[in-house]
């Protein structure tokens, strides 16, 4: 079976809900020890689907330095960020989540991890969607990559995977989430979802 463009669309969206990333985490269990709460899932792990950072680069005008906030978009497809139900801060834990793109190969894969941790080794803060402004943003150092494969790609990827110790699980898109259109439960609930202005 080939990869398509689908599958990796449809991985992205159902990882952008914090509960599917907590059942992605448990195919992983050391990631999955990582969640403050399991009791509390919505309060302990906030999910960014191609997630900004602004990073703070030092400048230099007649021999002084000071500091120059740039956003950009990190290589990964998910951030996921950890947070104290209690306390409703940030923790230091940061997973980043790479989906295998349709046509990439294990350098563009490994590629994206590595300039991610070339990004997230200055100082950075991550820009949070609105309802989760009042959360300390400010990034930490420990970072966890976590890979999801697909059926249907090079067999290469996999052991360039595990020849880097790097982890990754395989997942199979949810069907209902490939298809073109909406059945009539799915548009209801989206339905119900109330929106902030500017989300």
């Amino acid at each position: 079976m080939s990869v398509q463009q689908i599958h990796y669309e449809a991985l992205l969206a159902e990882y952008s809900d914090h509960q599917a990333a907590i059942n992605l985490l448990k195919e992983y269990r050391p990631y999955l020890e990582l969640v403050p709460s399991m009791r509390r899932p919505q309060d302990s792990i906030v999910s960014l689907p191609l997630p900004l950072v602004k990073v703070r680069t030092l400048g230099n005008a007649s021999n002084a330095h000071y500091s120059v906030p740039e956003v950009v978009q990190l290589p990964c497809d998910v951030a996921l960020l950890m947070c104290d139900p209690e306390w409703r801060i940030k923790t230091a834990v940061e997973i980043c989540i790479f989906i295998y793109r349709p046509d990439e190969d294990f350098s563009d894969l490994l590629g994206r991890w590595r300039r991610t941790q070339v990004t997230l080794s200055q100082t950075y803060e991550w820009i949070m969607p609105r309802h989760y402004n009042h959360i300390f943003s400010e990034g930490e150092g420990a970072l966890y990559p976590l890979f999801v494969g697909v059926e249907g790609m090079p067999a290469r990827i996999l052991r360039g995977l595990n020849g880097a110790s790097l982890p990754y699980v395989m997942k199979a898109p949810d069907p209902s989430l490939t298809g073109d259109f909406m059945g009539q439960d799915e548009a209801q609930s989206l339905g119900a979802i109330k929106l902030l202005p500017g989300e």
